[in-house]
């Protein structure tokens, strides 16, 4: 675990003890002003006040949640490529709590996931409205240049599921790499329903 979260998650288990940050610094056999550091996210604890506050708190602050976390965050930028809303949505839920990124993260992309449904569905609109058409113009063209005005209408109501399939591809595999390389993500024309 990293700042902020590491901080963050020793303010909360100290409060949980009901520990002054002097307690609590007395404790690990650090100074106040350290603990206050941390908790602030200003430093990341030695392995030697990390290990103490790990015992004192009864939870393990290693950085080998690290990699997890990180597991976690690429697993939700990947779903994007399969439009997959509740994946994103499981591990949010479940892990929220307990991470700042992984709930950072996972609002984003759940709020992306939920703007290009609807980009999708109003995509899905847009090509069944088209077999109306078809039916109603089968009558009025002749046969010859209804076959060809059909399959211009078709690939053209199929155009943006297909771009919008690309998009998603894209934004999932690009954030994906850029939580691995601890580099910012981005997800334009995503709607944020959830702050």
């Amino acid at each position: 675990m990293r700042q902020p979260d590491l901080g963050n998650k020793v303010a909360e288990l100290r409060n949980a003890f009901g520990y002054t940050q002097e307690k609590l610094a007395e404790y690990c056999e650090v100074s106040t002003r350290t603990i206050q550091r941390i908790e602030s996210g200003e430093v990341e604890p030695r392995a030697f006040t990390r290990n103490s506050l790990s015992n004192i708190l009864e939870y393990d602050l290693s950085q080998s949640e690290e990699r997890n976390e990180n597991l976690w965050l690429v697993i939700m930028h990947l779903s994007c490529i399969f439009s997959n809303l509740i994946i994103p949505l499981i591990i949010w839920s479940w892990k929220k709590d307990h991470s700042y990124r992984v709930n950072r993260h996972g609002r984003d992309v759940i709020n992306f996931q939920i703007t290009i449904l609807l980009m999708l569905f109003a995509a899905l609109l847009l090509f069944l409205l088209s077999i109306p058409i078809l039916i109603f113009t089968e009558g009025v063209v002749a046969s010859g240049d209804f076959d060809r005005q059909a399959v211009i209408l078709i690939f053209c109501s199929l155009i943006p599921m297909i771009l919008i399939g690309i998009f998603t591809t894209y934004q999932g595999v690009v954030n994906a790499i850029r939580v691995l390389t601890d580099k910012p993500y981005r997800y334009p024309l995503s709607i944020p329903f959830i702050k």
